[in-house]
């Protein structure tokens, strides 16, 4: 099973950036969509963005559409998520995770097999 290790996170002021990485390990992710989620304070972790295994198909939630550039260098066995313009409520835990094809394709948190331990975003006012 893979391993996920993410960072990146930290303390930002609202309107600025971030860039979380995910690296794997223990298996190469070239043949795994992967995802990015979030979790809120109290409640489930929700799909924030995911892409395909070679990086063809991204997909994202509406909340973050427009504001999140999800990639991967599957030769550095990482994925990144760019977050800009941050909100306030961009605040949570994040996560990647791995999957199948059609796990990114749907952003089913079920079809999600291996997760990381999170890293804390906090987006100040």
């Amino acid at each position: 099973q893979v391993q996920l290790v993410e960072s990146g996170g930290g303390l930002v002021q609202a309107g600025g950036s971030l860039r979380l990485s995910c690296a794997a390990s223990g298996q190469t992710i070239s043949s795994y969509g992967m995802g990015w989620f979030r979790q809120f304070p109290g409640k489930e972790r929700v799909f924030v963005a995911g892409i395909t295994s070679s990086g063809e198909s991204t997909l994202y939630a509406d909340s973050v559409k427009g504001r999140a550039i999800i990639s991967r260098d599957n030769t550095k066995n990482t994925v990144y998520l760019q977050m800009n313009n941050l909100k306030p409520e961009d605040t949570a835990v994040y996560f990647c995770a791995a999957g199948s094809t059609g796990a990114v394709r749907t952003g089913n948190r079920a079809l999600f097999g291996s997760w990381g331990q999170g890293t804390q975003v906090t987006v100040s006012s």
